[in-house]
């Protein structure tokens, strides 16, 4: 079993996360990165990658497709044509490449809000305008809530004939919520009557509470663009490596092109070794270990949100590490509330001003329970002096 109660000390080592604030009283439960190791059979594999002492330019051979394949077979039951497949450094330049491939300046480009902030960047940096398409909040019962999508007035969004793309996040990040099959299918409708090509982000696809399972997009859409990586699950996003699953051969050309005309189009060879030992029995074990370590807590932070701000609920979370929270009774804009909790007690969470949603804020609980703990207590605390 992993020790996940145990975490090595990250500040000074040059992560983003930790030494962005110099203050080390600082938690920091923003970025969406893990604080615990990778599986160990990722750490082995590229302890053996190191040890060969040459790092040159990459070639990426038919085992980095086969494991990619057989993982995605074997454990989501979708099954990738390896043809379709493009290898980039990072699930946003592969957006962000897929926007260049496949719209004009100016074109429409679908956003369910509140979503993933690089979604917004990735879609003005080509030149396309932002159509949101607000998520519907859900009550479930006090201290807690949900979303699900607007159908109808996604009908009237996806309309425009200027309006080209959706970008999916699936599962949702901030919302933590995993979409069904039905829920999937009548989207992929939408669009697919209205010329619009889904791109879904699949980021967080393996991070699912115990019990709970995601729908690949791409079981439900043959024409969805989908986006993956390993990086979520494994914490391996500095390695850089994602694949783009397109399975339309003329889009799959124009998105090959951006990625060369954006120079994202080279990896490195210790992104290649990770994702081929992530995607294996081992891997998928240590994953399964994770996913229970996770989901304890995010039931310990459900349970002192619920005790210390019973005004501000938490999403169900049904996938990812991000707990999103209402913290609109503070009457404090969700900026200002990250920047007080950050000066005064010492915790760094995300505002949900960056996901297109003030009022919330976001919370990172992929760290040991007891620091978690300790952040949640001085988070609390502080918002009990408001």
């Amino acid at each position: 079993m992993t020790d996940f109660n145990h975490a090595p000390d990250r500040r000074g080592s040059g992560s983003y996360k930790w030494d962005s604030d110099p203050d080390p009283d600082i938690i920091p439960l923003w970025v969406a990165d893990m604080d615990f190791k990778t599986a160990p059979c990722v750490i082995e594999a590229l302890k053996r990658r190191v040890d060969h002492g040459v790092f040159g330019y990459t070639l990426v051979g038919e085992d980095y497709y086969t494991a990619l394949t057989e993982w995605f077979a074997s454990r989501h039951g979708y099954e990738i044509d390896r043809r379709m497949v493009i290898y980039t450094s990072g699930v946003v330049p592969a957006i962000s490449a897929i926007i260049k491939a496949m719209t004009t300046p100016g074109d429409g480009v679908i956003v369910q809000t509140p979503v993933y902030n690089c979604f917004f960047s990735s879609i003005r940096n080509n030149g396309c305008r932002i159509v949101e398409n607000p998520l519907r909040r859900v009550d479930l019962h006090p201290g807690e809530f949900t979303y699900e999508m607007d159908f109808e007035d996604l009908e009237r969004k996806a309309a425009d004939p200027a309006t080209r793309l959706l970008l999916l996040c699936n599962p949702h990040n901030p919302a933590g919520k995993i979409w069904n099959r039905e829920e999937l299918s009548r989207l992929a409708a939408i669009c697919r009557d209205n010329g619009v090509t889904v791109i879904s982000d699949e980021i967080h696809c393996e991070l699912t509470m115990p019990g709970l399972e995601y729908v690949p997009y791409g079981t439900v859409d043959p024409g969805g663009i989908i986006c993956l990586s390993p990086s979520k699950a494994f914490n391996t996003a500095g390695l850089q490596i994602a694949n783009i699953v397109c399975p339309d051969e003329t889009a799959r050309r124009a998105i090959d092109r951006a990625i060369n005309i954006n120079e994202v189009c080279d990896v490195n060879p210790f992104g290649v070794e990770a994702l081929k030992a992530a995607y294996t029995g081992e891997g998928s074990r240590w994953l399964d270990e994770l996913r229970e370590y996770l989901h304890a807590n995010y039931l310990m932070t459900r349970d002192i949100l619920a005790e210390r701000m019973p005004g501000c609920p938490v999403t169900r979370l049904e996938a990812s590490y991000l707990p999103w929270v209402d913290v609109t009774s503070l009457e404090i804009s969700s900026d200002k509330l990250e920047e007080m909790l950050k000066e005064n007690a010492k915790v760094w969470v995300n505002s949900g001003e960056m996901y297109g949603l003030g009022g919330y804020i976001r919370i990172n609980i992929a760290c040991p329970r007891e620091r978690l703990r300790e952040g949640l207590i001085r988070l609390t605390t502080f918002i009990s002096t408001l």
